[in-house]
């Protein structure tokens, strides 16, 4: 019997046929399987609106009158920020701005950035109204974030639980100058005021401030607007020759402190009056969230980017509205949300922090959403020093020595 040969052509043809048959099945099973495409992450447009109450007005110097795009200059830098981080997030941020008069009602513009979805809003207004818009913006779960208003009244009875404070209050900027005089050994002080209502709140701030840190407010006298045009010739001769009579029966001091946030006098007092003395307030020594020109902590760096992209230097109205929509950017990131109630709910809690190259960073106050900062005190070309002073000792934060204590609020958030 033969046997069969390994390389018949019979045995080739069978074995071909064989393959063509099994090895399309194979390769048919073999074939990973399609895989659906992943769909694409979808942005979320976080919208800030910036409502502000502006309108073009002298100043006793001219280098005093705000620049045009005072505060928005920040926030359009605070939304640059924001977008470096939010492009890996997926988290757009957008800016709508409104300019209304000082005395308009509010409610008309703050109805135009609600119809542009936007979610957030940093108000540069009055307390009055601030305090117009407040609920309205609570009833469609909006936040607010005031830059504008310095009014202790918003922080405590008519404190709101969806209006986050930036701006320092006037107890918050008297308490810091209080503290450097007191630390410089210069207790005895004057005062003078102005006639506006502004001008007595800050006024009172700086009796509160006394009392607290154990200044002597030794005489106190009212400077009354007469609405006389000062910056005309006559006008400042006028002054040079009427601040020095206006200060004589003050009584021998080591500071004289001024309240004039309307800006009708406050500027002629140093260098005119009767005694050779400090001037601080609302002239000489200033009180302030922001400097020009600070550097420290950074500050170097944020100042060069404002100044590309405003070709100015950086003022406190400018600080606090980057503050403000970076805190909006900051809690977006840590929460990984826009939707502003869970925004709203990380702002709140004791997670969220600030850097905004102050030294430390900072946090809202929980009994009154108050911001806690260092408050920087300078005269018009450089930072004298920095409040809290060494010295003034608190059992939460050192920053809480400056303005309203838990103790002492009465804020109770309305639901």
């Amino acid at each position: 019997m033969k046997s069969v040969v390994p390389n018949s052509p019979w045995i080739l043809i069978v074995l071909f046929l064989t393959a063509v048959n099994v090895l399309p099945a194979f390769a048919q099973e073999a074939a990973p399987q399609a895989q659906p495409a992943k769909p694409q992450q979808q942005i979320t447009d976080i919208r800030i609106g910036y409502l502000r109450a502006y309108e073009p007005q002298l100043a006793l110097s001219v280098l005093d009158i705000p620049p045009p795009d005072i505060g928005i200059a920040g926030a359009r830098l605070g939304i640059a920020d924001n977008s470096t981080t939010g492009a890996f997030l997926k988290q757009k941020f957008t800016l709508d701005t409104v300019d209304i008069k000082p005395d308009a009602d509010a409610v008309a513009a703050f109805n135009d950035l609600v119809a542009k979805d936007d979610q957030y809003i940093v108000a540069d207004i009055s307390a009055k109204q601030l305090l117009s818009i407040a609920d309205l913006a609570r009833d469609k779960g909006m936040v607010i974030f005031n830059i504008g208003a310095p009014d202790d009244i918003l922080r405590e009875e008519e404190c709101r639980p969806n209006v986050f404070h930036i701006a320092p209050t006037r107890s918050m900027l008297a308490d810091a100058l209080a503290q450097y005089l007191i630390w410089k050994q210069w207790p005895r002080w004057v005062l003078i005021y102005g006639s506006h209502d502004n001008d007595h709140l800050f006024a009172d701030a700086l009796r509160r401030a006394a009392t607290r840190f154990g200044g002597q407010i030794l005489a106190e006298k009212e400077f009354k607007d007469t609405g006389t045009a000062r910056r005309t010739d006559t006008g400042v001769i006028q002054i040079q020759q009427q601040m020095p009579v206006f200060t004589q029966d003050l009584p021998d001091h080591d500071v004289l402190l001024v309240a004039d946030e309307s800006d009708v006098f406050g500027t002629y007092v140093p260098y005119r009056t009767w005694l050779p003395r400090v001037v601080a307030g609302s002239a000489g020594l200033m009180a302030s969230s922001w400097h020009p020109a600070s550097e420290q902590w950074g500050g170097a760096q944020l100042q060069s980017r404002f100044d590309k992209g405003a070709g100015r230097r950086m003022l406190s109205k400018d600080m606090d509205a980057w503050t403000a929509v970076r805190s909006i950017g900051e809690a977006a990131t840590r929460a990984n949300s826009g939707d502003p109630a869970k925004i709203g709910d990380y702002l709140h809690s004791d997670k969220f922090s600030i850097a905004a190259f102050k030294g430390q960073k900072l946090t809202f106050r929980p009994w009154n959403l108050q911001l806690r900062q260092p408050i920087f005190l300078g005269d018009a070309k450089a930072v004298v020093s920095t409040s809290p002073q060494e010295g003034f000792l608190h059992q939460v934060s050192e920053l809480d020595t400056l303005g309203v204590d838990q103790p002492e609020t009465k804020c109770v958030f309305k639901k």
